[in-house]
């Protein structure tokens, strides 16, 4: 099991914490995390653009002249879709974007995200997470200690404290440890997370 070091608000070495292995220490499969990255933002798409072909488009059903004799090419309407106005050739339709990766594949996934950010050193715990109230200057105290600029902060509970102390800043993201998400672990540089979190996390995906 790898060893990590717990941190408290200040930045200064507190104690040490053993990671499960079976969550921080598990096989990284790439292609399983590429595809929880690609279900997740395509989950979010909403696949609302529309236009009209050249039979929605309101006009064009008098032919515009006569098929022979004019000097032109042969039209049928002022509707075709090499006329200005005229429909869109396969138009795009509304449509789903999202599909559903297995639940093993997904758990699979998010211990691949976890164990590289132990392996590349980028995990750090901390030993509580609390703020009296709620001021983003003390949430960036404590990454000024940490040394950290662009972080996701995992909390085993909704603190609001701390929720509301990082809401403003560009480069921090909290979320709860039951709603981490692969596309969220990766895109951040560090992973912050509370012991209470760890704790959590290895309750639910050991």
């Amino acid at each position: 099991m790898a060893n990590v070091s717990v941190y408290n608000m200040e930045g200064n070495v507190v104690g040490t914490i053993e990671l499960n292995d079976a969550v921080f220490g598990a096989e990284v499969k790439e292609n399983l995390v590429h595809q929880a990255v690609v279900q997740q933002l395509a989950n979010k798409r909403q696949g609302t653009q529309k236009a009209k072909t050249r039979s929605e488009v309101s006009g064009g059903g008098r032919k515009p002249w006569r098929q022979k004799g004019t000097g032109h090419a042969r039209q049928g309407s002022t509707r075709a879709p090499q006329w200005t106005g005229g429909g869109i050739v396969f138009a795009p339709v509304p449509r789903d974007y999202s599909f559903k990766m297995n639940k093993k594949e997904k758990r699979a996934a998010l211990k691949s995200a976890l164990t590289s950010k132990v392996q590349e050193e980028k995990l750090i715990v901390l030993d509580e997470l609390k703020f009296g109230e709620i001021k983003t200057k003390n949430m960036q105290n404590v990454l000024n200690n940490l040394k950290v600029e662009k972080a996701l902060v995992v909390l085993s509970d909704n603190d609001q404290n701390v929720v509301m102390s990082a809401k403003n800043m560009p480069n921090v993201q909290t979320a709860s440890a039951g709603t981490i998400n692969v596309y969220d672990v990766l895109k951040y540089t560090t992973l912050i997370l509370t012991k209470d979190a760890v704790a959590s996390i290895e309750e639910v995906y050991a």
